[in-house]
């Protein structure tokens, strides 16, 4: 079966040289269709084939189903070593595996089940490499639920209750153990127990500069990781989450998000309450984020928590294209104040400034460690890199230098270089190459090597 394109045939009347002609165009032959990677497991309909849309189930709501079932997801595999001048480095060949099953019931509404069956937390399934250890393979592997949830729009869901499309009954919600990600990770980066609402194009006639007002509101029961990536049982998160998308006359526009969350932690871990403003535009030619955010420990006696601590944290993005490349050029910074403490941090997730590059992120797998550090206490950094793209795009390269202290010891500086390589083989395979060289002031240096493999199913 073709694909036929609307549209697509020649310009329409004379004098309207960019009007879409009201004739169709041809239909598509199989050969000249894209070549699209399907899902492992496809089941009910296509993900991205041709053909009719089949006429599906009407429930009493007067909601059409179309039930279709998809499997996919990501394998990893890391061979990846480190070392520094104390002798406290690892070798290791570990392994990860995140798989999804989609029901995908209408263009809104969908049940997300997921595993990862290789490891647990931040514990992996694989080779640990010490001359000390008489076993050197450990076994993570489990059969533990790690993503459960059901999504949907309440006016889609029900809209014989609206059926002229009236009333404010477009709202998304969404219920059960789902990752969920505000302020870029800084705010909140966790799977979590929880149930979200959610209105969308909110916009108001006194005010012209608002295009657009997303407001969320969340509440999470269970399974909370706090800021030093540890589970916290009993602990309820509460938030509210809004989005602005500004236009301020032809010049300038920007997107605005204003974030709060607070956490009820259980005994000895604390309480919390934190939020961030942050703003994204285009400055001329530059891309720039700026990003404030700030936590305050209000259920202890104010000694400062590993989970719950009292901080600030300034952070900003600044990238651009150079001419005649489809490379990327980006400076990042960030100051912060005390220990800025995020409401909900998954195991796997590290410090809140894994943003800022590579040189401070966690790499998700494995004990390979980020080369400067990702937590906020009393810190300072700048990462200053250059992302080169070649080979119709399917090679990647990322050279990037960073620097890190401290407010309140002077000499403890540092300083790395890293780079990673990706490769794309075929349309599911991704070979990636990565390393780092650390420098300390007074500290000890370090180093690190990776290879890793990536299958997309």
């Amino acid at each position: 079966m073709g694909l036929m394109l609307a549209g697509s045939g020649v310009a329409g009347a004379a004098g309207d040289a960019s009007r879409f002609s009201d004739e169709p165009g041809p239909y598509l032959g199989d050969d000249e269709l894209p070549k699209l990677t399907p899902p492992i497991v496809e089941l009910g309909g296509k993900f991205l084939g041709p053909g009719n849309i089949p006429h599906g189930v009407l429930l009493p709501g007067g909601a059409v189903w179309q039930p279709q079932f998809w499997v996919y997801g990501t394998f990893r595999s890391a061979l990846q070593s480190f070392d520094n001048d104390l002798g406290t480095g690892r070798s290791e060949l570990v392994s990860r595996l995140d798989l999804f099953g989609n029901l995908q019931l209408s263009g809104s509404e969908r049940v997300l089940i997921g595993i990862r069956p290789l490891n647990d937390g931040a514990q992996f399934t694989g080779w640990q490499y010490d001359p000390d250890r008489q076993d050197p393979f450990e076994d993570h592997t489990n059969a533990d639920i790690t993503t459960l949830f059901f999504e949907g729009d309440f006016g889609e869901l029900f809209p014989a209750l609206d059926p002229t499309d009236r009333h404010d009954l477009d709202i998304g919600f969404s219920v059960g153990r789902q990752q969920i990600t505000f302020q870029d990770g800084f705010l909140i980066n966790d799977r979590l127990d929880a149930i979200g609402l959610t209105r969308n194009n909110l916009r108001f006639p006194s005010m012209d500069w608002l295009n657009n007002l997303r407001v969320t509101v969340l509440y999470a029961w269970d399974e909370i990781d706090r800021d030093d990536n540890a589970p916290d049982d009993g602990a309820r998160l509460y938030a509210l989450f809004t989005q602005w998308d500004t236009v301020f006359g032809n010049q300038f526009s920007t997107t605005v998000d204003l974030d709060l969350a607070l956490v009820d932690g259980s005994q000895g871990r604390g309480d919390l309450i934190a939020g961030g403003i942050s703003a994204v535009q285009r400055l001329g030619l530059v891309n720039t984020t700026f990003r404030f955010l700030f936590s305050n420990d209000i259920g202890s006696d104010g000694t400062g928590l590993a989970s719950s601590d009292d901080g600030q944290l300034f952070f900003t993005e600044w990238s651009i294209t150079p001419y005649h490349t489809h490379n990327l050029l980006y400076a990042n910074a960030f100051y912060g104040q005390d220990n800025f403490s995020s409401a909900a941090r998954d195991p796997l997730a590290g410090g809140p400034l894994g943003r800022t590059g590579i040189t401070f992120a966690a790499r998700g797998i494995g004990a390979f460690p980020a080369p400067l550090g990702n937590r906020t206490d009393d810190a300072w950094g700048v990462a200053l890199g250059y992302q080169m793209f070649w080979n119709r795009n399917r090679t990647q390269l990322i050279v990037e230098t960073g620097r890190r202290g401290q407010h309140t010891v002077s000499d403890n500086d540092a300083s790395a270089i890293s780079f990673r390589l990706q490769q794309a083989v075929g349309r599911r395979v991704l070979l990636q190459f990565g390393g780092f060289l650390g420098a300390a002031d007074t500290g000890p240096d370090q180093q690190g090597l990776r290879a890793e493999l990536v299958v997309k199913l």
